[in-house]
């Protein structure tokens, strides 16, 4: 556990408040709330205590009622409590009305989350991002934190690329953020390269989605120590909530040997910020162009439907729901019997452990069968004068039979579906698509051209 700021020689001493709003399921708002437990601890403090109050809405001074928050105050001073954390998130005036009513810190789920961002990020563009949301989350709240500003350090919540800022006036914090956004434009403009020049070469990418904790860093170790080419080196798996921040991209060899990108993102969470998302957007990208998501479901959670749901309403907001998903039910090593989720929203779904190693090969193959769907096998005649045209055929496809005729170059090929629509002008019949199981008994969809007719064959 990672230990941060302490006061003499402990760690903080933290109470949870939570809101259980009448209209909220009961089992997805426990979920919240002990997950809001996980995200305190993760991010350094001990939990002592629990305050919950069920109402039809939050108060509109004080989040929760008048005798609550009297009992509340009474915990924090009974139980020397350094911290008092909010199951959601706290407007300005919550915040100010909270911390003039509290004898200790007060923080809401949203600053708690952004702290542990702070603590994980790596790379510069992590660490922009993470700044970016602490400064849009900061600023509207600076006339309710007077006091709080001025701390450096002070603990969870007060720490990260931004703290230095936090004793800055809105004209500052406004300044910073141009000049963070700027420079984030400048990395995303380099991933754009990076992807575009994917793109033209056909390199199907494929990137790991899931609820956090549910071991995408661990299925992407164990892909890549066994398919991968190039940089094997992958950050170690952890049991621990948003372990993953920053994109981790490796080349992995499919099956048929066809080289692709893996890409591992950060996981999602009940309620995360939409400071987050929205900052986070450029990790987030690598999903939106991604040609099949792998959605990693922790089968062993009690609550893993629950958690399918919110990932699902993430993929929705990212209007990535028509690419093909593969399922991927994670540590049934964990779970008894021969068990084997349902997920209706996915192509397909396959059962593994990435800890063990079992049915990964399954795994790639399923892959394969998603991303082979991007290829077509093509007949036609390439004047001479468009060698470039058949350059791009040896480069980017896959080329079967060539032969040099009288009125040009024959070729049969495998390519994607972009180049046969550049083909197309030059097939030697015109095309229909059929379906069909490949050597590796895999499927792919491709047409079937021949010389000899109209009639496409199902191979």
């Amino acid at each position: 556990m990672h230990i941060v700021h302490e006061t003499a020689d402990r760690r903080e001493r933290a109470v949870l408040v939570g809101l259980k709003l009448q209209n909220q399921d009961e089992a997805i708002w426990e979920m919240a709330f002990e997950e809001l437990q996980g995200l305190v601890e993760t991010a350094g403090a001990e939990v002592i205590s629990e305050v919950v109050q069920s109402r039809v809405q939050p108060d509109s001074t004080s989040y929760v009622g008048r005798g609550k928050l009297e009992e509340l105050k009474a915990v924090v001073e009974t139980l020397d409590i350094d911290l008092v954390v909010f199951d959601g998130e706290l407007s300005p005036k919550h915040v100010r009305n909270l911390e003039y009513a509290l004898p200790c810190r007060v923080l809401d789920r949203t600053q708690v989350i952004l702290d542990i961002f702070a603590m994980r990020a790596k790379t510069r563009e992590g660490k922009l991002q993470v700044e970016l949301a602490q400064l849009n989350y900061m600023l509207p709240r600076l006339t309710g934190r007077g006091a709080e500003m001025s701390r450096l350090g002070g603990g969870i919540g007060t720490r990260g690329p931004g703290e230095t800022k936090l004793e800055t006036d809105r004209r500052h914090i406004r300044g910073r953020l141009l000049e963070l956004s700027r420079q984030l434009d400048e990395v995303r403009r380099h991933r754009d390269l990076h992807r575009q020049r994917r793109k033209k070469q056909e390199v199907p990418v494929v990137a790991f989605v899931g609820y956090t904790n549910a071991g995408k860093s661990t299925l992407m170790r164990a892909v890549v120590e066994r398919h991968g080419s190039g940089n094997r080196e992958v950050a170690e798996g952890r049991n621990r909530l948003f372990d993953t921040l920053d994109t981790t991209t490796r080349k992995v060899d499919l099956p048929d040997g066809k080289a692709s990108i893996f890409s591992d993102t950060v996981g999602f969470i009940q309620q995360l910020p939409h400071s987050l998302v929205k900052a986070f957007r450029s990790t987030l990208e690598e999903t939106a162009e991604a040609d099949v998501i792998v959605h990693v479901v922790d089968a062993a959670h009690p609550n893993y439907d629950v958690q399918m749901a919110t990932v699902y309403q993430v993929l929705g907001e990212l209007k990535v729901l028509d690419r093909p998903i593969l399922t991927v039910f994670n540590k049934i090593d964990r779970v008894e019997g021969t068990w084997f989720g349902n997920d209706p929203t996915s192509t397909a779904t396959v059962r593994v452990s990435a800890l063990k190693g079992d049915g990964l090969d399954v795994m790639m193959d399923k892959v394969l069968e998603l991303v082979g769907d991007r290829h077509l096998l093509v007949q036609a005649i390439v004047p001479y004068r468009a060698a470039a045209l058949l350059a791009q055929v040896h480069r980017e496809g896959n080329v079967l039979e060539e032969e040099h005729r009288e009125e040009g170059t024959y070729i049969r090929a495998e390519v994607p579906q972009k180049l046969a629509d550049e083909l197309h002008p030059h097939l030697l019949v015109e095309a229909r698509e059929v379906a069909a199981e490949s050597s590796k008994e895999t499927k792919k969809l491709y047409f079937d051209l021949t010389d000899t007719g109209d009639e496409s064959t199902l191979h």
